[in-house]
């Protein structure tokens, strides 16, 4: 059963191109299975999550990734009373504006596009939007009430999504042999604590094993504190309607604050020590001057766009066309596209020879 303050499919303000109700799927579950069907959905299997160059296949990818979120998402609405179907629409459609190479190429992105006065942020390009909206700033946009708190099933993306990727990237890079088992217990008490109860439970096992526990009881126990909390900050604001939720002076999706400085102390360590770490310093710079250059490229010959986006053009400004174009791309098709048009050659493990003049 539904919360008071959950959203419900029969006071959404519908369809922007009327089409007849389905006799079976209400809008919201519609929404999600057309983000699944979708072409843009199916190239997240080939993005970067965080590393460049796949160092196994049992890494994430950008759609692994986002099923987490979609599960862990679906899971913490059920247990506020929320809407499920449209917590789990939105977390499968939250990334689908991320470009190739992870956070790599949205930077190399943001630059090239600021040096002709626009920006780009993967969330607003999902959104195809090139900037923040304001209902003040765009009148037209008045009836989705931008000026206004997200609904609670919209605020837990943010926080499903962190859950997501902290302990997954916490995986990945311990796989990858950048992250040991000491040097993630010396930098995050959190994971120091759980190490250590997994180990008195379980002393004759493998470390893989163990760091496989701890790791499950971290995320169970964001996922804990999340429910807990937000259930007591929805009580305390006597939030009983969407229009409560929405009109409160924060959101009230949110972690404790002792579980918050934990997730902070968890993220600034994956940012010193594996986000920035050396060993992918090289992977990170390719990416970035491949993006670079085939924007410049594009810039300087517009004619070797494909046709659709040269048609585009004439609509749009020419450095946010190409922007999309290079945005929707997997990082295979990126590495083509750069072959094929600076003349250098990619060779195994994604080094760049020099191009040859």
């Amino acid at each position: 059963m539904l919360a008071d303050y959950a959203v419900r499919v029969e006071n959404s303000r519908g369809r922007r191109h009327p089409e007849p109700p389905h006799p079976y799927r209400n809008d919201f579950q519609r929404d999600r299975d057309r983000v699944v069907h979708a072409r843009a959905f199916r190239r997240l299997e080939a993005k970067t999550q965080v590393f460049t160059r796949r160092y196994s296949d049992h890494f994430r990818n950008r759609l692994t990734h986002t099923i987490e979120v979609a599960q862990i998402s679906r899971t913490i609405a059920a247990q506020l009373g929320l809407n499920t179907d449209l917590a789990e629409a939105l977390a499968l459609v939250h990334d689908l504006g991320h470009p190739p190479f992870g956070h790599s190429g949205e930077k190399a992105l943001d630059t090239a596009m600021r040096q002709h006065g626009f920006s780009f942020d993967h969330n607003l390009h999902a959104l195809k939007h090139s900037h923040d909206y304001t209902a003040g700033q765009h009148p037209e946009l008045d009836e989705y009430v931008l000026d206004q708190r997200p609904p609670l099933e919209a605020q837990l993306i943010d926080l499903t999504d962190e859950i997501a990727y902290n302990t997954a990237d916490l995986d990945d890079g311990y796989e990858a042999r950048l992250l040991t088992v000491e040097q993630i217990a010396d930098g995050v008490d959190l994971f120091k604590r759980h190490f250590r109860l997994a180990k008195n439970k379980y002393p004759h096992v493998a470390e893989k094993l163990v760091f496989n526990e701890a790791l499950k009881s971290i995320l169970d126990g964001f996922v804990g504190d999340l429910i807990t909390n937000t259930t007591q900050r929805v009580k305390a604001a006597g939030a009983h309607s969407l229009d409560d939720v929405r009109r409160h002076k924060e959101r009230l999706a949110a972690f404790s604050p002792s579980v918050e400085e934990e997730r902070r102390g968890l993220k600034d360590f994956l940012y010193e020590n594996l986000y920035y770490s050396p060993a992918l310093a090289g992977e990170k710079e390719d990416a970035e001057r491949i993006t670079g250059e085939l924007f410049a490229h594009w810039m300087e010959e517009p004619d070797d766009l494909p046709r659709n986006y040269r048609e585009k053009s004439a609509q749009e400004p020419l450095p946010r066309v190409i922007c999309d174009y290079i945005a929707g791309m997997t990082d295979p098709f990126i590495y083509q596209q750069y072959e094929k048009y600076t003349i250098c050659v990619i060779i195994p493990r994604n080094f760049i020879r020099p191009c040859r003049v």
